[in-house]
């Protein structure tokens, strides 16, 4: 299935700008999925009658799945080949939304949901990898992620509008079955257009020891969270899963150590400036996570906002995202290092945080909401552009899948990490809250008052913690990261072979 091409570097594929036609197709439909499933998780979650304490599975299942198994396929897609990958990622990330969309009860939605982010895992890497080695040339490569990057901003405010469209007019169902049409159109053009290059694959054999340690070990990590909500943090099955956590990704790190071909080699991750970009990223993401789902529920609950208003609301924050990725990250990463972009960026998000963490019962969305997400957006899409240029900057083609792996895992495990804890913490603020103003209710509407308070104190709480992590991403980003401006070469560990740079941009 993979057809390569052994051409040299210096004739470039002639297909090159019809195949990142097909790879945007892909990444548009993994995108708009999860804004999509945001939007109508509160329907489905009426229709199928999921718990308060389960609802939060279904994003959780997708990103934990994901993040888990994006190193696997990261060296699937180097191993296996880029383009066979694509497909079969495209192809089971189709099946997954068709059983998501026909889900009878929560266990066959949790599924589905699990089985999405088990063959989106095989598709992200390797629509980035297929990207990196297809576009050689600096000039044309900066475009191409440049025009990724647009589809990847424009998805999420296409996953909004057509989820609230879909949830109010037709079925919370159809936010599944509208990633059919994407997958089938991209599978095809895939097998038409898109060549492989054969020098950049990766023959080694796979880290199976590695493989089934980081898996295990991110799971039993995220799951600990999610068990704290319900055990408590000091029960002995939320320690007893901390504990395995950090024993399994202890002992994943001295397998890669001693293996000859690791999962995950660890120049990818040891080199300062990467190490910074993806530890600042996954903080950032926790708290960005959060946000959506806790927002979400606000304003269709305790706003009273329909699915359709809901994503309308929401998209001044994609919109200052693309503004700050392409307007203001693209155009001065050539001219000031990483950190004093991502630093500032992680800081104007933070701002944003603030304010949202002031809402209330009947809070103006253009006052209050409208401001807070603008700044988020500008803020994020800002930090974002450095960090997905440095996060593979002077990585080997034959690691460039587990190198974009990487910083999609960086961000999948944060955003498990962040809406597991942050939910924890929103649920028990609520409890306590409730249990503290325990008073002899005299009428449904004082009752329902009552309850809407409770939640809006739960979310507040956690919107606090976001904005505590996403100023720790600047102080990361602004310690750790010490590279010169991209391409500069400037910069401890910053990669020494420019032709080997492969910036990769995720949304």
């Amino acid at each position: 299935m993979p057809e390569t091409d052994a051409r040299p570097a210096t004739l470039p594929d002639p297909r090159r700008w019809k195949a990142l036609i097909f790879i945007g197709l892909a990444q548009l439909m993994v995108v708009l999925d999860a804004t999509i499933v945001n939007i109508a998780l509160p329907s489905a979650q009426t229709d199928l009658g999921i718990s308060d304490g389960n609802r939060q599975w279904v994003i959780t299942a997708y990103a934990l799945a994901f993040g888990g198994l994006l190193l696997f396929g990261g060296r699937i897609a180097d191993l296996w080949g880029r383009k066979r990958a694509f497909i079969v990622g495209l192809t089971g990330f189709a099946l997954a939304s068709a059983l998501g969309g026909a889900a009878a009860n929560t266990a066959m939605l949790l599924g589905a949901r699990a089985l999405q982010g088990v063959f989106g895992a095989l598709l992200a890497p390797a629509a980035l990898s297929l990207l990196a080695v297809t576009f050689t040339e600096a000039r044309e490569r900066a475009k191409a992620f440049g025009i990724y990057g647009a589809i990847a901003g424009g998805g999420g405010a296409i996953g909004l509008i057509l989820g609230g469209l879909l949830t109010e007019y037709m079925n919370w169902r159809w936010t599944f079955f509208v990633n059919i049409p994407f997958a089938i159109v991209a599978a095809v053009g895939a097998v038409m257009v898109i060549r492989e290059p054969a020098e950049g694959r990766n023959r080694s054999r796979l880290d199976v020891p590695g493989v089934l340690l980081v898996t295990t070990g991110l799971v039993s990590l995220v799951y600990a969270f999610t068990r704290a909500e319900s055990s408590g943090w000091t029960a002995g099955s939320t320690l007893g899963l901390f504990a395995a956590a950090v024993v399994l990704l202890t002992a994943f790190v001295l397998v890669e150590r001693k293996v000859k071909a690791p999962l995950l080699p660890l120049r990818v991750v040891l080199d300062r400036n990467r190490g910074g970009v993806y530890l600042s990223l996954g903080m950032a993401v926790i708290g960005m996570f959060g946000l959506f789902l806790f927002l979400t529920y606000y304003m269709q609950i305790v706003l009273g906002y329909s699915p359709v208003l809901t994503g309308v609301a929401f998209l001044p924050m994609v919109a200052g995202m693309i503004t700050g990725s392409t307007q203001i990250g693209a155009r001065l990463m050539t001219r000031v290092p990483a950190r004093y972009l991502m630093a500032p960026g992680f800081l104007v998000a933070s701002v944003g945080m603030f304010l949202l963490s002031h809402i209330g019962l009947d809070t103006s969305y253009p006052a209050l909401i409208l401001p807070g997400l603008v700044l988020m957006g500008l803020g994020m899409g800002t930090a974002f552009m450095p960090a997905m240029s440095l996060a593979t900057h002077g990585v080997q083609p034959r690691d460039a899948g587990v190198a974009s792996a990487m910083v999609n895992t960086s961000q999948q495990v944060g955003g498990a990490i962040g809406t597991a804890l942050l939910n924890t913490i929103a649920a028990s603020a609520t409890t306590s809250w409730l249990t503290s103003h325990a008073t002899a209710v005299t009428s449904p509407a004082a009752a329902k008052a009552m309850q809407f308070q409770g939640m809006v104190h739960g979310f507040t709480t956690a919107i606090w913690v976001s904005f505590g992590i996403l100023v720790a991403a600047a102080v990361v980003a602004f310690t750790f990261i010490n590279a010169g401006r991209p391409g500069s070469g400037a910069g401890a560990g910053s990669g020494s072979a420019e032709s080997n740079e492969v910036p990769v941009l995720v949304h």
